[in-house]
């Protein structure tokens, strides 16, 4: 099985917040787009919180996270997946971004939130103890994959409304916030 590739950053040296998932899903690495499956909250999300048309094509949903200083990324570079489940991702196969010159070029990140536990998880073991700026603040989000159905869509959007809040995240130390 071939691994599978990770996006480049969206961001600009404004960014404030950084938003990381795991890998793209099977949807998004066809459309070569940031949570393109039709069933993943994210874009939904981010609409409602920064007063966005749902139907924004994806470039305007690009220039509104930058506008709003948000930059997103994803944790793994690389890594072998069976499917688009984070569950089907094979141990030992993930590498991750290169943070250390993302950091360096965004210097203006102080919060970053992971959206999902495997994205939290891939961070704390394959980049923190490498680098990871005891200056940044770190939580986690709920999912916004159509795989965590436990939480209703107001509940996620609700949990995701601290990412525009000014010191939501308290901690040096990743937390949840579910």
């Amino acid at each position: 099985m071939k691994p599978v590739h990770s996006f480049a950053p969206i961001a600009d040296r404004n960014a404030e917040i950084l938003i990381l998932g795991s890998m793209p899903g099977e949807a998004s690495l066809a459309a070569g787009e940031y949570y393109a499956h039709p069933q993943n909250a994210f874009w939904r999300i981010i609409c409602d919180l920064l007063a966005l048309d749902a139907a924004a094509t994806y470039a305007a949903r690009v220039a509104a996270l930058k506008a709003a200083r948000i930059a997103l990324w994803d944790v793994l570079q690389s890594c072998v997946r069976e499917g688009s489940l984070d569950a089907k991702i094979r141990t030992g196969s993930q590498k991750p971004n290169d943070f250390r010159s993302f950091f360096k070029t965004h210097r203006k990140i102080a919060r970053v939130f992971f959206n999902g536990a495997t994205a939290e998880a891939s961070f704390k073991k394959l980049v923190q103890p490498v680098i990871a700026p005891d200056a940044l603040l770190y939580a986690r989000l709920p999912s916004t994959s159509p795989a965590h159905a436990a939480m209703a869509y107001a509940q996620k959007l609700g949990a995701w409304r601290k990412l525009l809040q000014s010191g939501a995240a308290s901690c040096r130390a990743p937390v949840d916030v579910t």
